[in-house]
């Protein structure tokens, strides 16, 4: 039977709106609308559909996928966000869900070791700390991020949506928390992107971020401290008084320069005067809009296991696709362009091939 809300996905996915793929598919604005509402269609117009959309005609023949709620997601820039840009990037983290049911499928994941703070009303600094705590992480830098939160069984993806108006966003589905990061941004702000979604799956765990108006500065205020630890900042950067010192010292935390110099300020190592100009040098040296000086960005590592296991086995990103049903461009775009095979070896941790 025919799947209308895959069809949706599909068009959402490619930015349609019902009358553009109608145009494109050669068919009628009203034919579209009846079979995403449940009509079923004939077997020229799913082709029609299908080469209209390039996703494999089975797709659309498959058990109906998670559909994200929006009001249930963290999406950080929603006013900025158009509704085409929304509705592509919730029906990206459809595709995520099914291809991470596929490797779940085939792999023994970490499980999630986060903490829930979401009735505790904890402020965010405080939050951190908890969290830094639980995992026994102390005041020391976190060398690799994406690397860490995996390990604590966050399922993390990327976004190529090729517009700044998709930061990032998160969720839990059947308590696992999923991330997805959009690779428009710079290595810094995608790592700072991560950590404020932590803070979301924390903080406000199912409700999204519309469940309280301060959720994003909370978020923030989490993911500062989170990657800032007061005492490791105070210890290595309280000399700091320049742009130049700010600039030479942000690798040490992987943030940019301009969230190095927010921090300072609230720990009140740099004075409300010395912080605006120093702002406004980094600006003219072109920290504002990007990072000149930027760190190497952050990938999957779980992503990049599971790509060498399957490599072994002869099998490649192509294979999960074709099992999908879906573009191969949907697989890439979902696990950050990862190669065949992936250049980490697939020796030791807690990925390993179920035995299903």
């Amino acid at each position: 039977m025919f799947n209308a809300e895959r069809l949706k996905i599909a068009r959402q996915r490619r930015k349609l709106s019902g009358k553009k793929l109608a145009d494109l598919a050669g068919i009628t604005p009203v034919t579209v609308s009846k079979i995403e509402n449940g009509h079923q269609p004939e077997s020229y117009v799913v082709e029609r559909l299908s080469n209209a959309l390039r996703y494999p005609r089975e797709f659309f023949f498959l058990v109906s996928p998670d559909v994200l709620d929006a009001d249930t997601v963290s999406f950080r820039s929603l006013k900025k966000m158009g509704a085409a840009e929304r509705d592509a990037s919730l029906a990206a983290g459809s595709l995520g869900i099914a291809l991470y049911d596929w490797i779940d499928a085939r792999f023994n994941l970490p499980r999630p070791d986060l903490i829930d703070l979401s009735k505790e009303r904890t402020r965010p600094e405080s939050a951190a700390r908890l969290l830094r705590q639980h995992w026994s992480l102390g005041e020391r830098p976190i060398g690799n991020v994406l690397k860490l939160l995996e390990s604590k069984g966050v399922r993390i993806l990327s976004l190529s949506e090729n517009t700044s108006n998709v930061d990032a966003y998160s969720f839990w589905r059947n308590d696992r928390p999923y991330i997805f990061l959009n690779q428009e941004k710079t290595a810094e702000r995608s790592v700072f992107d991560s950590a404020h979604e932590l803070a979301h799956l924390v903080l406000h765990h199912h409700a999204g971020a519309k469940s309280d108006r301060d959720a994003e500065s909370q978020a923030d205020q989490f993911a500062s401290a989170f990657l800032m630890p007061e005492a490791d900042v105070l210890n290595a950067a309280a000399h700091i008084s320049t742009a130049n010192q700010i600039v030479a010292k942000k690798s040490r935390w992987k943030v940019s320069a301009m969230a190095l110099a927010y921090r300072l300020h609230k720990l009140d190592v740099l004075s409300d005067w010395n912080h605006r100009s120093i702002c406004i040098e980094l600006g003219k040296m072109g920290y504002r809009s990007g990072e000149p000086l930027g760190i190497d960005r952050e990938t999957s590592t779980v992503l990049a296991k599971v790509l060498t296991v399957l490599w072994g086995k002869r099998l490649t990103k192509r294979d999960i696709a074709r099992d999908l049903a879906v573009p191969l461009e949907e697989i890439e775009t979902l696990i950050f362009g990862l190669t065949d095979p992936a250049p980490i070896p697939a020796r030791g941790g807690s990925l390993s091939l179920a035995n299903k």
